[in-house]
């Protein structure tokens, strides 16, 4: 079968798979968007997964559909559309693609992986391209375009190439390295460091000490199966985020809701003494960040590794930091029982 992709406000004009997105009048959903009408049977942690899941099940209702879209690019969403058009190759690197899409979504990498490296060069092969070509990630607003429109053109012009870069990615290696050198220093940097970690687990939050912000690649690689990061780094600077794995439906483990930080804000500015304020986005953000407020920033910018914006000084200790938060999740989630499939009211009644 030849599929092809098409821009996202062309949807209708065919039956047409939605890759990543939702859509009304889609043949077939593949996605890991909260409540998405994915297929049970091709549920996955990302939606590259779903896709995957759905070439090994042809007989799949609405798989017999040529076009393919999705509303925005990004890594996951990319290889799964990229798979369904090119599904014998696609299934021949299945393991590596999903390392990339859980990579490019969650920012979670084993480096002890023999796939790891290729991993990671594929992804900042994406990013590179996509900065140096387009546009940032979220960047669209700020050009004023729509990201479903201008999105079209990445997919036209990644869909033809990335076959030869996923079979030999070294020779890309012009437009990989840089992005890829800095995150493999930045993982060297924190093993020479011992910077400590500490987790949480009944709570699926982890503390990392580092000495200064990382690409979120070096910070978040070794996360998985924990939803909440605290970074810790030198000078008393802290972010808290709550990881893309809870803004997302997880097939492969049960998660706890997200939980408002206001109470958690409020309890740090009544201890703040810096002049500076604590915020923090709502829980719906795909990636809510608390941190001591400046310049308000935008969606690309919070998107952006944490090395590339400011993070201010606090009069808050890093352990009474610490005992704030895990005291703050510990009570919020008494009681809770961690499972799949939360909807966004029920995420909300939580708080």
């Amino acid at each position: 079968m030849n599929r092809y992709f098409v821009p996202f406000a062309e949807l209708r004009q065919q039956p047409t798979i939605v890759v990543d997105s939702v859509g009304l009048g889609a043949a077939l959903t593949l996605a890991h968007w909260r409540g998405a009408a994915t297929p049970p049977a091709l549920r996955d942690d990302t939606s590259a997964g779903a896709a995957l899941r759905a070439l090994h099940r042809p007989e799949t209702p609405g798989l017999a559909a040529q076009a393919v879209t999705a509303n925005h690019f990004d890594v996951d969403g990319f290889v799964g559309v990229w798979s369904l058009l090119h599904p014998e190759l696609a299934l021949q690197h299945e393991e590596l693609l999903r390392m990339v899409a859980v990579l490019g979504d969650f920012r979670e990498v084993n480096w002890a992986h023999p796939l790891a490296d290729d991993a990671m060069k594929l992804v900042c092969w994406l990013n590179a391209e996509e900065k140096a070509r387009f546009y940032e990630p979220f960047g669209a607003p700020a050009r004023r375009r729509r990201e479903d429109e201008a999105s079209a053109e990445k997919f036209a012009w990644f869909l033809p190439r990335f076959a030869a870069v996923l079979q030999n990615p070294d020779d890309a290696s012009a437009a990989w390295q840089p992005e890829y050198e800095r995150i493999k220093t930045a993982v060297a940097t924190l093993e020479k460091q011992l910077a400590p970690r500490r987790s949480y687990p009944a709570i699926s939050l982890v503390a990392i000490e580092a000495q200064e912000p990382l690409p979120y690649y070096a910070l978040f690689g070794p996360t998985a199966g924990f939803d909440i990061v605290l970074s810790l780094y030198n000078g008393n600077r802290y972010e808290l985020e709550y990881k893309y794995t809870t803004w997302v439906d997880l097939e492969s483990r049960a998660t706890l809701p997200r939980l408002a930080l206001a109470p958690l804000v409020q309890r740090l500015n009544e201890l703040e003494t810096s002049g500076r304020t604590w915020a923090a986005d709502g829980i719906t953000d795909t990636g809510p960040l608390l941190r001591l407020a400046g310049k308000k920033l935008t969606k690309a910018e919070r998107y952006a590794d944490p090395d590339g914006r400011p993070i201010y000084t606090s009069s808050i200790s890093p352990e009474t930091m610490e005992q704030e938060v895990v005291a703050f999740f510990q009570a919020g989630y008494a009681g809770v029982k961690a499972r799949k499939y939360w909807t966004w009211p029920e995420m909300k009644a939580a708080s």
